[in-house]
């Protein structure tokens, strides 16, 4: 029996610390290279999403980070132009590391406030549901 066509899987990460705000990424690449957006990426084959996560936010921010609860598993069909994604999303603190854009992300940067700000894929949507940005911030 052939493998059953799915959506790929990704992680991503909301870094938090109270005194600087969240860690976004600069994309380096389409889709919607340029702009702001969570540090995350696709999950590997035989790896936890909690895993990827953390991979995934060291890879692009030079932080290492601990997953400190699942915020939420968005799925909406249309959230990536690339096809159809789901997303694990975590909550995360930075526990070493120092923060440098890397991998695909262009730069790496803590923002205490996100007036003005336009980001990437739904990642409103995921700080809206964070409490980061209120929800009437959402277009």
């Amino acid at each position: 029996m052939p493998a059953p066509v799915t959506p790929l899987l990704t992680a991503d990460a909301v870094i938090l610390d109270p005194a600087r705000g969240v860690v976004l990424v600069r994309r380096g690449h389409a889709p919607f290279a340029g702009m702001w957006a969570l540090p995350g990426g696709f999950v590997e084959l035989g790896e936890p999403t909690d895993a990827a996560c953390r991979r995934e936010a060291r890879e692009e921010t030079g932080l290492e980070v601990e997953t400190v609860q699942l915020l939420g598993v968005y799925s909406a069909p249309g959230r990536d132009p690339r096809g159809h994604t789901v997303s694990a999303i975590y909550l995360c603190r930075v526990v070493g590391g120092e923060l440098a854009g890397g991998d695909d992300a262009a730069e790496a940067r803590w923002f205490a406030t996100l007036e003005g700000i336009e980001l990437a894929f739904d990642h409103a949507r995921v700080l809206a549901d964070a409490g980061i940005l209120p929800t009437a911030a959402i277009r």
